[in-house]
């Protein structure tokens, strides 16, 4: 009786899928149990070729592809019901938008499904139990991580490469191949259990080539970290290759529309937890929506406090909203701005990537006569930036990026020269949730691709100091208050101009040019 249970369509296609799904945020900040995609991965692949087999006799009377489409869209939804649930933290600040926790707890699972849905679909039809057969299965879950991270503005979150952020050891290739390239290469090795079980002696060779070419990259790995580590300890700090930097962590509660009294408490708070030395060069960071509902030119009249507070040798960076004039309307950016003692304007970044639903609302003027608007402070959309140009200041050429922006590996793309990249965020949206440690792990990736320091700073989120290689050096978590700081050396490295995502399309094609090759010649 348990094994027909076991052996059922219904446990096979509905049922254990959406069980492996589940289990896949145990494989993510802050469990980071990544190995049990080792099972995960082989389970689905087996399960697939199973029941493919079965729909040709047992489950011959229900549709061949739905089956298929059915297992990876069950998957997904599993996947995304427990990766994402965070996102329904976000809609409890404003009572008039309670009615869309639903929406965001089961309707967003049910349509992100789809990608999964679609990757089996595409390769479900074709595989056995072979070699071939998980390349063009890896194939098809890397492409389409791809096509989720750019299909509808892109929602690159937790692709399977993030399960190995607390092993910067294993990520150091990330410096020489583009990120899809990397997330293909971890669906691969996850997948290597597969060829043991097949038995056969050329799966056990290739198992074995790819676990020496693991192994082989985690100590290449370890002897870059250590390199570097040596390297940084050899910099001259006191010679222009390096900045002061203090991070602040405020813990603030999200609130709206904070009143004048309420800027001017929480500025002071942020000066007490920044603690200027007047005498010390110094690089202040502080969160991004701590000043919520003021834009900057309402902030002016706070002047005095950064003149009592800070020196000619300070300059602070904070997020703020900033308003532009345009054509008899005015623009509203989510921006970052670099100001001096003075609270005059260095260097402003306006936010590119903007959060869908959070930060702008597509078809507006549709929705908004359906009485929907965006989460954030202000019922308009934030207009998005264009330019993402590098702060300069002495020796310091700094990368900013606001939040959301830090998931996505092209905006650390940029065809100049950089020594430091600052993120700012606001992670009071995710409440205590998986959501912060999920954020974070993103910025560990994108330091290791720019091959730079990053410097975080995120309200009740994570906030730390990443070097070059994605070392945290110092953090602070999401219940801790006050400031952490380091003298961040500048590790320039050469110019590279890198040819984004051909290595990925290459590797695409060429696993399935050996499928469609060698099909024919395997059993």
């Amino acid at each position: 009786m348990f094994f027909n249970f076991f052996n059922s369509r219904f446990f096979l296609v509905f049922l254990f899928p959406l069980f492996l799904g589940t289990l896949t945020i145990f494989t993510f900040q802050p469990f980071n149990y990544s190995y049990l995609n080792f099972f995960i991965i082989p389970s689905l692949f087996l399960t697939t070729t199973y029941v493919q087999k079965k729909s040709k006799n047992t489950y011959r009377e229900k549709p061949y592809l739905l089956n298929l489409f059915l297992i990876g869209y069950l998957f997904g939804v599993g996947f995304f019901l427990t990766g994402t649930y965070w996102i329904s933290n976000s809609l409890t600040f404003d009572e008039s938008f309670k009615f869309l926790i639903p929406f965001a707890l089961i309707g967003l699972p049910i349509f992100l499904g789809l990608f999964f849905g679609l990757s089996i679909l595409l390769a479900g039809p074709f595989i056995k139990n072979n070699f071939i057969s998980i390349l063009l299965f890896c194939s098809a879950l890397a492409f389409v991580d791809f096509l989720r991270a750019k299909l509808f503005s892109g929602f690159p979150w937790n692709l399977w490469a993030y399960s190995w952020s607390w092993k910067p050891e294993l990520l150091q290739g990330l410096s020489h191949i583009d990120f899809f390239s990397f997330n293909y290469l971890t669906i691969l090795f996850f997948c290597s259990p597969l060829l043991l079980i097949f038995k056969k002696k050329k799966e056990i060779i290739i198992f074995l080539i790819l676990l020496t070419i693991f192994f082989g990259n985690y100590i290449y790995g370890s002897s870059i970290i250590k390199n570097n580590n040596n390297k940084i300890i050899d910099l001259d700090l006191n010679s222009g290759n390096s900045i002061y930097t203090k991070i602040i962590s405020p813990n603030f509660d999200l609130e709206y529309n904070l009143t004048e009294s309420n800027i001017e408490e929480n500025i002071l708070k942020l000066i007490k937890y920044s603690d200027p030395d007047k005498s010390k060069k110094t690089l202040f960071v502080w969160p991004e929506g701590i000043l919520s509902g003021y834009h900057f030119e309402q902030i002016k009249k706070f002047e005095y406090l950064f003149k009592e507070a800070f020196a000619d040798n300070h300059i602070v960076l904070f997020g703020v909203n900033y308003e532009v004039s345009r054509d008899d309307q005015i623009d509203t950016f989510n921006s970052l701005v670099i100001v001096n003692n003075k609270l005059e304007v260095l260097f402003k970044y306006n936010k590119i990537k903007l959060v869908p639903f959070g930060e702008f609302l597509p078809f507006e003027n549709i929705l908004n006569k359906i009485g929907l608007k965006k989460i954030t402070q202000g019922h308009g959309s934030f207009t998005s930036g264009k330019d993402k140009n590098i702060f300069l200041y002495e020796s310091l050429k700094l990368l900013p990026l606001i939040c959301y922006e830090i998931i996505f590996p092209e905006m650390v793309k940029i065809n100049e020269e950089k020594n430091l990249i600052v993120n700012i965020s606001q992670d009071a949206w995710f409440g205590k949730t998986v959501g912060p440690y999920q954020h974070f792990a993103k910025a560990i990736f994108r330091a290791i691709e720019s091959e730079t320091f990053l410097v975080r700073s995120a309200n009740q989120g994570l906030s730390a100091f990443i070097d070059n290689k994605g070392i945290v050096k110092k953090v602070l978590k999401p219940n801790e208050v006050g400031s952490i700081e380091l003298n961040v050396p500048f590790i320039n490295t050469e110019k590279k101009i890198k040819k984004f995502n051909l290595i990925f399309f290459a590797l695409l094609i060429t696993s399935l040019s050996i499928f469609f090759v060698l099909r024919k010649y395997e059993k």
